[in-house]
């Protein structure tokens, strides 16, 4: 895949003294669903918000399709449609001239038949006569997704864009960004809902403390850093753990009643076999078996805290 976006030893430091970020670097695919991950301050936004020329960088280099974000700043700016996290829209506006107007400030000619698109990709046409301050908070969210693509961008970017959002409407936004990647969109997004970025993203990066700690294909990263766990239900209570069971690192829970082993599923031996036999030698018995894999969010979490 060609490289759209290549962010080089991005810095900012701002006129407080806090560092934003810390040399982070990351290349970004032509056509892929990335997943910017990381905890509140990691500087997820500060690196968005650099890319699309709000906030001025410190240090380091960004170019869009080639262009410097810098010295190229009105191509760059062209190419990128921006969703910001917060609800900035024009309340006394309808969904229509909101939508419009924004074409406008990018020089583009008007183009009714491409504004009705949009609004009926976002299910928005309905309301295009409805004023702004008249619409729910998902409808407003999706007024902001419009405003991004009134110019066309090949490249947007969604700042936490299902904050607030019920869980029935964030399915249906889902729905939306796989139909714009379709259409040839890049689409890069940073949330904190850890399922959101396992639905849809191919990608994840992971930025804490304003350094980008990982860049891994999900499916990749799910399989190389994932753990499984076994829990077996008991046939009886027990009060502890016996001796000879320490070195598996057994985790008892349900009273008692419950024992959960965590392995890796990329070792040569998950050493199971060796659980169960121990398992029967001590005589402990399960009455039912269940696995289960690691999700994004496990992984996210260790390695968080790991890069503590």
């Amino acid at each position: 895949m060609s490289k759209l976006i290549t962010i080089t030893d991005l810095l900012k430091t701002y006129a407080s003294g806090f560092v934003a970020l810390k040399s982070a670097s990351l290349e970004i695919n032509a056509g892929e669903i990335l997943a910017l991950l990381g905890p509140n301050g990691a500087g997820k936004t500060t690196l968005i918000s650099i890319v699309c020329g709000i906030v001025n960088p410190t240090g380091g280099s960004v170019t869009v399709d080639g262009y410097d974000i810098i010295k190229d700043y009105r191509n760059t700016r062209s190419l990128i449609g921006l969703v910001p996290q917060e609800l900035t829209t024009e309340a006394f506006e309808t969904v229509h001239n909101t939508v419009s107007f924004s074409r406008g400030l990018f020089g583009k000619p008007a183009n009714p038949a491409y504004i009705e698109k949009i609004l009926k990709d976002l299910s928005l046409w309905d309301k295009r006569d409805s004023m702004i301050m008249a619409l729910s908070g998902g409808m407003k969210r999706r007024v902001l997704i419009a405003k991004a693509l009134s110019h066309e961008p090949q490249i947007l970017f969604l700042d936490e864009p299902t904050a607030g959002v019920d869980v029935e409407l964030r399915k249906d936004m889902w729905n939306v960004v796989r139909g714009l990647q379709k259409s040839g969109v890049t689409i890069i997004l940073t949330t904190h809902y850890i399922e959101e970025a396992e639905a849809i993203a191919e990608r994840v990066a992971v930025i804490n403390k304003g350094e980008i700690i990982l860049v891994e294909n999900k499916a990749e990263l799910m399989s190389k850093l994932g753990k499984k766990q076994m829990t077996l239900e008991l046939t009886g209570k027990i009060v502890a753990l016996p001796a000879p069971l320490a070195r598996f690192e057994l985790e008892l829970s349900a009273d008692g009643q419950q024992i959960t082993y965590t392995y890796d599923t990329q070792a040569e031996r998950t050493g199971i076999t060796t659980l169960l036999a121990a398992l029967q030698g001590a005589g402990i018995s399960f009455r039912d078996l269940n696995t289960r894999q690691s999700s994004l969010e496990d992984i996210f979490v260790n390695l968080v805290r790991d890069d503590a």
